[in-house]
């Protein structure tokens, strides 16, 4: 019977490994992810922390008495926490794509040199059987394994990849395409819609769908949607780390060059926000035009940096000096070098990504009148403060896709804009992640100011549960706690009628808590 527990330890593990391996796919397979994850679900639900208890219980009570069944116990603790991460996902189900593939049977064969080396390690130390030694061994290393396989898995993941880029690369060469490369830590999607529609019509565009926006997604984007007629080719460019802009423009080196915004996002792999502004300021080391949103003191600083190349000043501030988007109420006025550019286009599009695009279209040759026209029927960006109305009358504002501070205060002022005045107002949120170390704070400080303007805040989910309920503390709104989306838009459903207005601030996908 004893050699039951190494069959059950190693059946424990392919469980929880399959909670784990859809945290990576979610995590783009960044070594690390896993144990940050870990922490996010301990911090999110306290009971989580069970599992290490578990898991230290396990191993006080095999070294106690090394031919018992307490390896189980670390098993049980595998299998069952953390509390609320599915096996088979929701909003992010698991994926079994060839690279998810290569990475379990990677770590399926760390495991077991692991298990073999340790397990002897174990019976010489203890003079314990050969059964638990193994299951013990199992146990102990599945904690290190995940991030560890992800570290191993990255520069061959990456050697693997290279056909795919250097088929992108050649095609770029012979298309020969102007490129418009595009960053920020928010902004970015926005801002390559609107310069596919500001230069459409004159220029034959192509921009990377989605948010393809790392390696691997703009070489597909290259290889699946760049015909040959393409005369401009737009690519939103992303980064987890310092250098992977600089890799991306190595081989998709941008002749203009946006930089959209510097915020906290991604905060907690930067480390720093002065390390962010580095990062994404590695677009310009090839570009001949560069465009800044200068709303920023760090990037209006930066861009004084710039001076070896044609520099575009852009924003709301005064400091925009090329291109500046000014609110008058209802209507933003786009002013390029002090002038107005033509009428007054209704409010919808984020102004400073607005006049990065503005800058974009000007710079390629497109007559100012034409800009102007074409500002004024740019679409709305899906998911980024779209305002629709359900079948019960109310006004939905979607801004699911966005996690940063400063839009999400801007997403309460469209808010207080909605619906009748005698309307009810909702704010739905998870809260903003990836902030680092300033995420508990800058979810206060969006709790407190929707306390001041809604009449209902819905907390979903437990991620930032307690920064929230202390921001909302100060104000009057009714809090209304729920575990998922679901439950938020069935409260929705049930609660709201004509004339009230509910805003659907960020969305995170199940493996957080």
């Amino acid at each position: 019977m004893t050699w039951l527990l190494p069959v059950l330890s190693l059946a424990a593990i392919a469980l929880a490994a399959i909670k784990w391996l859809r945290v990576a796919q979610r995590e783009h397979y960044l070594a690390g992810s896993i144990v940050f994850m870990r922490r996010v679900w301990i911090a999110g639900r306290p009971v989580n922390i069970l599992e290490e208890v578990m898991l230290a219980g396990a191993l006080a009570g095999y070294a106690l008495a090394p031919d018992s069944f307490w390896p189980l116990l670390g098993c049980l603790g595998m299998v069952i926490f953390p509390i609320g991460l599915g096996y088979r996902g929701r909003t992010s189900p698991l994926n079994w794509t060839v690279r998810l593939r290569r990475t379990a049977s990677v770590g399926a064969i760390l495991l077991a040199l692991a298990t073999a080396l340790l397990g002897w390690m174990i019976t010489i130390v203890l003079d314990g059987g050969w059964p638990g030694a193994l299951a013990m061994a199992a146990v102990v290393s599945w904690y290190a394994i995940p991030d560890l396989v992800l570290w191993i898995a990255a520069p061959v993941e990456r050697r693997l990849s290279e056909k795919f880029v250097v088929r992108a690369a050649g095609t770029l060469d012979r298309v020969a395409p102007v490129v418009v490369g595009i960053t920020g830590s928010y902004g970015k999607t926005s801002t390559k819609w609107y310069v596919r529609d500001l230069v459409s019509g004159t220029r034959r565009v192509v921009a990377s769908p989605a948010s393809f926006n790392n390696r691997l997604g703009l070489a597909r984007a290259i290889n699946e949607t760049l015909t040959d007629d393409a005369e401009v080719f737009v690519a939103e460019m992303g980064a987890y780390q310092p250098g992977e802009i600089a890799d991306t423009c190595s081989w998709i080196p941008p002749s203009i060059a946006v930089l959209t915004a510097i915020g906290p996002v991604h905060l907690q792999r930067f480390k720093s926000e002065e390390r962010i502004v580095e990062a994404k300021s590695e677009i310009f080391e090839h570009a001949e035009v560069a465009i800044v949103n200068v709303d920023h003191p760090a990037l209006a600083e930066l861009a004084g940096r710039l001076g070896d190349r044609k520099v575009w000043r852009c924003g709301t501030s005064e400091g925009a000096t090329d291109v500046r988007v000014r609110q008058d109420g209802d209507l933003l006025t786009i002013v390029v070098h002090s002038r107005a550019l033509g009428e007054p286009v209704p409010t919808g599009p984020f102004p400073a990504n607005l006049a990065c695009a503005v800058a974009v279209a000007l710079e390629m040759g497109v007559p100012p009148a034409v800009v102007s026209d074409r500002a004024r029927r740019l679409a709305p960006t899906d998911h980024r403060q779209t305002s629709g109305r359900s079948e019960a009358g109310f006004e939905i504002i979607d801004d699911t896709f966005n996690s940063n501070p400063a839009g999400a205060a801007r997403a309460l002022e469209v808010l207080v804009g909605a619906g009748k005045p005698s309307g009810r107002r909702v704010v739905v949120t998870p809260g903003m992640v990836e902030l680092g170390p300033r995420q508990h704070d800058a979810n206060l400080r969006f709790a407190a100011a929707a306390a001041e303007v809604a009449d209902h805040l819905v907390i979903v989910g437990r991620a930032n549960r307690r920064a929230l309920l202390r921001g909302a503390r100060g104000g009057t709104v009714e809090v209304i706690l729920v575990d998922n989306r679901e439950q938020a838009v069935a409260w929705v459903r049930e609660h709201l009628g004509p004339g009230d207005a509910v805003l659907y601030e960020n969305d995170l996908p199940d493996h957080y808590p």
